[in-house]
C-alpha cells in the first residue's frame, strides 16, 4: 500500500471514530433507552409466549378431563367442566367445549342441543366453516321433529359444491325428502351425492339404501 493511501485510511478511520464519539456523547441516553426498550420487548414477548403455552396446556387438560367424565357417565360433572372452560374463553378449546357441550345436551334433549348449536351458528365471532358445522349439527338433531321447510334453507346453502360439509348436508336434505314422502326432492340430492367424486365411501354405501328407498316410492298406510 502506498504511503499516501495508508495516510488517507488512517485519517478516514480517525474521522469515523470522532463521529461515533460525538454521536454517543450527544445521543447516549436515547441509545441506551432504545436498547432497554428492545430488551424489555423481547422479554415481554417471551413471557407472553410462555403464558400462552401454559394456558393452552391447562385448557387441553381440562378438556380431556371433561371428556373422561362424560365417558364415565358423569354427565353433570362433564357439563360443568365444559361450561367453566367456555367461560374462560381460552382460544380453540373454548370453541371445542361449546360444540361438545351442545352434543351432550343433544343426547339428553335434541331440542336443547339444537338450540346450543343455533347459538354457535349465529355467533359472528366464529369462522364461517364452524358456523356451518353448527347449522348442520342442529339440523341432524331436528330431522325427526322439525318441518322440512324449517331446516332445508340452511342445509341447501351448505350443500353448495365448494362447501366442506356439503356431503352431510346433501344426505340430510335427501333424508328430509324421504321422511316427507317427496321422492323427487330426495332423489335430486342423492343424485348430487352420486355425482360428486369426493363423496366419502361410507356415504356411497348408504346411498345404495337411499336410492332403493327412492325407487320403491312413498310408503302408504294399508287398511
Amino acid at each position: 500500500m502506498a504511503p499516501n493511501d495508508e495516510f488517507i485510511r488512517e485519517v478516514d478511520e480517525e474521522f469515523r471514530r470522532d463521529q461515533v464519539a460525538q454521536i454517543w456523547k450527544r445521543y447516549n441516553g436515547v441509545i441506551i433507552g432504545i436498547a432497554v426498550l428492545v430488551v424489555a420487548a423481547v422479554g415481554g414477548w417471551r413471557y407472553w409466549e410462555h403464558s400462552q403455552e401454559q394456558r393452552a396446556q391447562a385448557a387441553a387438560e381440562r378438556y380431556e378431563e371433561a371428556l373422561k367424565l362424560g365417558r364415565e357417565d358423569k354427565a353433570k360433572e362433564s357439563e360443568s367442566t365444559f361450561e367453566a372452560l367456555i367461560k374462560e374463553g381460552e382460544g380453540g378449546y373454548a370453541l371445542l367445549a361449546r360444540f361438545r357441550l351442545a352434543s351432550e345436551l343433544g343426547k339428553q334433549n335434541p331440542e336443547n342441543g339444537a338450540g346450543a348449536y343455533d347459538a354457535l351458528a349465529n355467533d359472528a365471532k366464529i369462522p364461517a366453516l364452524w358456523q356451518d358445522l353448527a347449522r348442520l349439527r342442529s339440523a341432524w338433531l331436528r330431522i325427526d321433529t322439525a318441518e322440512p321447510a324449517k331446516i332445508r334453507p340452511a342445509l341447501e346453502r351448505i350443500a353448495a359444491p365448494s362447501n366442506a360439509w356439503r356431503h352431510s348436508a346433501r344426505e340430510l336434505l335427501g333424508l328430509s325428502g324421504l321422511k316427507a314422502g317427496d321422492m323427487d326432492y330426495a332423489g335430486r340430492w342423492f343424485d348430487q351425492i352420486a355425482a360428486d367424486r369426493e363423496t366419502p365411501q361410507a356415504l356411497r354405501q348408504r346411498l345404495e339404501i337411499y336410492t332403493a328407498l327412492v325407487a320403491g316410492g312413498p310408503v302408504t298406510a294399508t287398511q
